[in-house]
């Protein structure tokens, strides 16, 4: 569904660096959403235009290589963000030099007026409260990102200081509300007209349970996240494969074609994006897909399901944006208009995340079977690694002295919802 230039990026890295292809082929589509921003928008008809705004996690336990695709992915934004962090910390040194020199001195240097104050411009952020990302943003109305390498921190910081306040206004942000903070000084109040902000970051399964405590399973929290959960995980050796020297410039030369793009601003500075219209056929068969999904809502029994394969078709229409900008930047494509390609990709791209929406459903649902049984057997299932053979796991469970008849009926136990048995006399924990 990728140009063939990100094609080849995501799978050098994964055979020289070990990258799991769904993480690095996330990761990449992630930041090239945060590099169109509020420049373009896809509009399916008149009074409906989507922006390419993404919530997604990245699941997996420890030692499997999820942290190392972001960063690479983000490499580019890294790098722009730390050259106008130089760049700002020069503006206002000047700025406050300018400032001590009285209006004479100023005048002579032929300065006659006092410039604005410089700002910041950036776009990953990473552990903050609303109030500061607020401000950030409206520095930068082209769009940021939250990038978190625990995921965790993001949830578990919403009830911080008002119960509920947060979490509700993550809510909002995923549509691109309008952010307005007033405070005591119109210096101190923030007005982002088109708000965006995306979401990124990492979280292992055992996590997962505690991301949809409360209501967050139920409001619509969780629908909204797109998780990366790739089969049959396991660490791999070291690659023996040296990384060929045009991949890493070859994604960063994409990326900075799409930072540099111009854009048109309106009387108050904020961003008059580019509006992608559908071509005929493209529209068709996205209209065809939506027929299909909304008759697989229906007859889905389970609620919370049916909830992340109606927000899938949102998503749908951001993908189309995205794959469609994507080839323009590899030359694949123009960006006048989303084409049929583009639309198939989006479509093949939800596909992929209704079966890990459908993975994460059953690890939610394992915890609650882990919390149901009893401490011993709670226990005894946390000692156990990853991955063991029925004789690793008698080892352990001879720790706790429990026998080894007694331990393979638990085995039993631990399989519905909470094992993989993937191979005869080998297990794999769900959690």
């Amino acid at each position: 569904m990728f140009p063939h230039q990100i094609q080849d990026i995501v799978y050098a890295t994964g055979e020289c660096l070990n990258y799991p292809i769904d993480y690095i082929a996330a990761s990449l589509c992630f930041v090239l959403s945060v590099g169109i921003g509020n420049t373009h928008v896809a509009k399916l008809k008149e009074g409906w235009t989507e922006r390419a705004i993404l919530y997604t996690a990245l699941i997996g336990r420890p030692g499997v290589n999820k942290s190392h695709p972001l960063s690479f992915a983000f490499h580019p934004l890294f790098e722009h963000d730390a050259k106008n962090g130089v760049a700002f910390k020069k503006e206002i040194k000047e700025y406050e030099q300018l400032l001590y020199l009285s209006r004479k001195e100023r005048e002579e240097q032929g300065i006659s007026e006092l410039p604005n104050e410089p700002v910041l411009k950036k776009f990953v952020v990473s552990d903050i409260t609303p109030e500061s990302l607020a401000f950030i943003h409206e520095n930068n109305k082209r769009g940021i990102c939250l990038y978190t390498d625990e995921l965790a921190s993001w949830f578990k910081n919403f009830n911080r200081y008002t119960k509920g306040s947060e979490e509700q206004f993550w809510l909002s942000l995923y549509n691109g509300k309008p952010i307005i903070l007033d405070r005591r000084g119109s210096k101190n109040s923030v007005s982002v007209k088109n708000s965006f902000i995306g979401v990124i970051g990492t979280i292992q399964h055992g996590v997962l349970r505690e991301m949809a405590k409360g209501e967050r399973n139920q409001n619509g929290f969780l629908d909204r996240i797109l998780f990366v959960l790739p089969n049959n995980l396991e660490k791999q050796y070291w690659s023996d494969h040296q990384l060929s020297r045009h991949v890493i410039p070859t994604w960063n030369n994409l990326m900075q074609k799409l930072i540099n793009q111009e854009y048109l601003t309106d009387d108050n500075g904020d961003i008059i994006p580019v509006e992608l219209y559908f071509q005929e056929d493209a529209r068709k068969r996205l209209y065809d897909w939506q027929r299909e999904n909304t008759d697989q809502c229906n007859r889905e029994i389970n609620e919370t399901l049916m909830g992340i394969y109606s927000k899938l078709e949102i998503y749908a229409i951001r993908f189309c944006l995205i794959l469609q900008v994507a080839r323009w930047l590899c030359g694949e494509a123009s960006k006048d208009s989303i084409d049929l390609v583009s639309v198939e990709g989006a479509i093949k791209l939800v596909g992929y995340y209704q079966k890990t929406a459908r993975k994460v459903q059953q690890i939610v649902a394992s915890s609650a079977t882990l919390e149901q049984l009893p401490s011993d057997k709670q226990r005894l299932y946390n000692a156990l690694p990853s991955d063991f053979s029925t004789a690793e796991g008698i080892q352990v469970a001879s720790q706790f002295s429990i026998s080894a008849d007694s331990f393979k009926r638990m085995l039993s136990d631990f399989k519905d919802g909470l094992l993989d048995n993937y191979r005869h006399g080998r297990y794999r924990k769900l959690l």
